[in-house]
């Protein structure tokens, strides 16, 4: 078997460096929903920017990635990565300008489609300045922007979509090597978790490399879905993959806020642990109750306002949030905090030894005070 690269990213100047593949931890990342601006990064606007990518770091996020469509976009996203230290990713299509403006700030990583970005002499400067700064490019293949020559031949049946992925990967990853450049990374996504889980087995067994070793794959389905039904479709794929040592990043992509797409790909990760019987992922794991009639405590609100907090806290444990005195310390013994309703009261305890009883209306800044006691 070959040897797994493994690819920097960051590391320079005040940006934090992660690594993907060569055996390393799989790295979590996410992508903002929205478009930056100049006016958003002044005043209180900025600074609850920076607050919340400082949370999304700190719940563990490893790469966070941005959408350039234009020239001043890019100046936007370099600004915003002069100022934080997680690595932001620059997405750029179609122009080639974008990217090498993207490369004059403290931008982490590109992600382009070598084949969209224009003629070999503008693909040349994009690797040429990429490799001088030592700047990864992330080949980013998506099965609803195939090479028309693929999609045509995908439409007459001539060809499946997994094996039109791999082979729009690979045309991309030749031009890499007609460069020389061997610092990339490659994405294969659908939108179905069969041809997402097919794409990623047949690249992963066709062991291809930029260098002496095989090139790290970013993994994910590919606009699954709402909360819910996007969560369990990118289970289902990355789960079947991972568990087989294939991909080295993963990105769970919803209709819903970065902090639960976050959240969804940690639980990825712990279920994968939990199944392998391996050592649980670090950070704290939530057990709530799915509420009933015999609640007294509204868990969904609580659980809801709560999770960013939680899953920022820099340690592991277990946290449980529990509807009523027959779910609360009883089932929930082992956990290192919980709070849960009974009657008209709030009850906070500890390893299922009751430790505060509270009215409803002071169990938030009761559970805080507990939480840093902790």
């Amino acid at each position: 078997m070959k040897q797994k690269s493994v690819v920097k990213i960051g590391g320079f100047d005040h940006v934090q460096a992660a690594y993907i593949g060569g055996g390393r931890p799989v790295l979590i990342q996410t992508m903002w929903k929205d478009r930056l601006s100049s006016a958003g990064l002044e005043g209180p606007a900025g600074e609850r920017l920076l607050e919340r990518i400082d949370r999304l770091r700190a719940m563990g996020c490893g790469l966070l990635r941005f959408a350039v469509p234009d020239l001043e976009a890019a100046g936007v996203l370099g600004e915003l990565a002069s100022r934080v230290s997680l690595p932001l990713v620059a997405d750029i299509h179609f122009d080639y300008r974008i990217a090498l403006r993207c490369l004059d700030f403290p931008i982490a990583k590109i992600r382009i489609n070598p084949g969209n970005i224009g003629g070999r002499d503008k693909v040349a400067a994009v690797l040429d300045k990429a490799q001088a700064k030592g700047r990864p490019i992330r080949i980013g293949v998506n099965a609803g922007s195939l090479p028309q020559d693929l999609r045509q031949a995908l439409d007459q049946g001539k060809l499946d979509r997994h094996s039109a992925l791999v082979e729009a990967a690979v045309r991309e990853l030749e031009i890499f090597r007609e460069f020389g450049f061997s610092n990339g990374i490659v994405s294969m996504k659908a939108s179905g978790i069969a041809d997402t889980i097919k794409a990623n087995r047949l690249f992963a067994e066709k062991g291809y490399s930029l260098g002496e070793g095989t090139v790290p794959l970013h993994m994910g389905v590919t606009e699954a879905g709402p909360l819910v039904a996007g969560a369990v479709r990118s289970a289902a794929a990355l789960v079947s993959l991972l568990a087989d040592g294939i991909g080295d990043t993963i990105r769970v992509s919803l209709s819903d806020t970065v902090e639960n797409e976050i959240i969804a790909a940690r639980e990825i990760l712990g279920a994968l642990s939990d199944i392998q019987d391996g050592e649980p992922p670090p950070g704290i794991r939530i057990v709530s109750c799915p509420r009933c009639g015999r609640n007294s405590f509204d868990t969904h609100g609580f659980t809801e306002k709560w999770l960013p907090r939680l899953y920022s806290l820099p340690r592991n444990g277990t946290v449980a949030v529990m509807g009523c005195a027959v779910n609360g310390p009883g089932e929930a013994r082992d956990a290192d905090l919980g709070i849960t309703g009974a009657g008209d009261k709030v009850l906070i305890f500890r390893r299922g030894a009751v430790i505060r009883t509270v009215r409803a209306e002071d169990a938030e800044a009761a559970f805080s005070e507990e939480l840093e006691k902790w």
